[in-house]
């Protein structure tokens, strides 16, 4: 990327999804809620710059929550996962409308993958975040704690991105159409 990419407006968007990320991932964690509402930032950039303005938004925001939970610090390849692949399904046209569902599956599964292996192999399956509470009910209740990692993983992964999806929809149609068309020129 030469230095032409990155204008003032990218960066201050950039810099906006990157304060996003953060304060969602602190309200997360300080209510901990089972869901991570770290990437709102992230897919927000990807549908208004695309996937490598939001890889780097995702990463800049994992690094920053770091320094008030350690654990977003190894949770960084999940940030490249949403920002790459939410970036190429907005290009598709797959985060509007009736076809956000599917949309949001297509990224959130990749991302629920690296987040199981993460949580398991890392952590046993114990993180900062409310949805450990789940996992440790689901091997309470005898089931394999990878497969209880995944469980939880694919459906508070769907039920995050597709929140943070309606949430970013909700801004951007708040927008003035002259700005975000402004933005969606790529």
């Amino acid at each position: 990327m030469n230095k032409s990419n990155f204008d003032t407006r990218k960066l201050t968007l950039m810099a906006f999804g990157v304060a996003l990320n953060i304060i969602g991932a602190f309200i997360a964690l300080s209510l901990r809620l089972p869901i991570y509402m770290d990437s709102i930032g992230t897919i927000m950039v990807a549908i208004l710059l695309g996937p490598k303005y939001a890889v780097i938004t995702g990463v800049c925001g994992s690094l920053i929550s770091g320094t008030f939970d350690v654990y977003s610090l190894y949770y960084a390849p999940v940030q490249i996962s949403t920002g790459l692949i939410a970036g190429l399904v907005a290009k598709k046209g797959l985060l509007k409308g009736i076809k956000t569902p599917l949309g949001v599956l297509c990224f959130a599964i990749p991302t629920s993958i690296i987040s199981a292996i993460i949580t398991v192999v890392l952590f046993n399956g114990i993180t900062s975040s409310g949805s450990s509470y789940i996992v440790q009910i689901l091997s309470g209740l005898g089931v394999n704690k990878v497969l209880s990692a995944f469980i939880v993983q694919v459906v508070t992964d769907y039920a995050d991105k597709l929140v943070a999806v309606g949430l970013v929809s909700l801004g951007i149609n708040a927008m003035p159409k002259k700005v975000v068309a402004s933005f969606c020129k790529r």
